[in-house]
């Protein structure tokens, strides 16, 4: 499935020769870590497609969580679109509600404590129960658009971290939220607010089916 979408999303900005400002094409050139290129080139298109339909503008920063790695696994990627550039590579929790240490349900319901698929676009920070945090916006109905009303941030947290990963298996777990460790927590946030894009992944037949940023864009339009 992920290897037929990603032909079509290659083909699909092929065709259409997007002259987006800053989100790069299909191919990126610049360092990206340990991400699978078939998941940061999925993502890439996202953006590109969202910066095409006019939902964002010019955006500084994509940020890729693979949901399909292990939590004990670095599975998160913040790019610099412009300096086409990896500003990190690190672990990241999901929900309580969608697994141990992979994370296999996930849902827009608040309540859930489940983790949500999709594009999204930051807003703004705060400082709230679980220290500077970062709003997010969800941009696929049905599947994420309800982000803010159930307060999914980025935010940091002592339950991720390395040490944990090593001694429970896993790492620690949010309400939802993309939690991240404390150390990097408020760089991250200050790097990627105000308008950057998040692409939380995972190998979800119907969120791949359904979503309007991905495949031909004209869902997005």
């Amino acid at each position: 499935m992920l290897r037929a979408l990603v032909c079509v999303i290659a083909l699909s900005l092929s065709a259409n020769a997007l002259g987006a400002p800053n989100v790069p094409g299909s191919s990126w050139s610049g360092p990206s870590g340990s991400i699978s290129p078939a998941v940061l080139e999925m993502g890439l298109a996202a953006a590109r497609c969202a910066e095409q339909a006019g939902v964002v503008n010019s955006p500084g920063t994509l940020t890729v969580i693979d949901y399909s790695k292990p939590s004990t696994a670095k599975r998160m990627w913040v790019f610099d679109l412009k300096q086409r550039t990896l500003l990190y590579e690190e672990l990241v929790s999901h929900g309580q509600g969608s697994g141990d240490n992979m994370a296999t349900r996930f849902s827009n319901s608040d309540g859930s404590h489940q983790t949500s698929l999709g594009l999204f676009v930051t807003a703004e920070p705060y400082t709230g129960k679980n220290g500077y945090s970062l709003r997010l916006d969800g941009l696929e109905r049905g599947v994420n658009d309800r982000a803010r009303e159930r307060a999914i941030v980025i935010h940091g947290a002592p339950y991720v971290s390395d040490d944990l990963a090593r001694t429970m298996g896993r790492l620690g777990r949010s309400w939802g939220c993309p939690a991240v460790r404390e150390a990097v927590a408020r760089g991250i946030i200050d790097r990627v607010k105000g308008g950057g894009l998040v692409f939380a992944y995972a190998e979800n037949d119907e969120w791949l089916r359904s979503s309007p940023f991905l495949g031909d864009c004209a869902a997005a339009q």
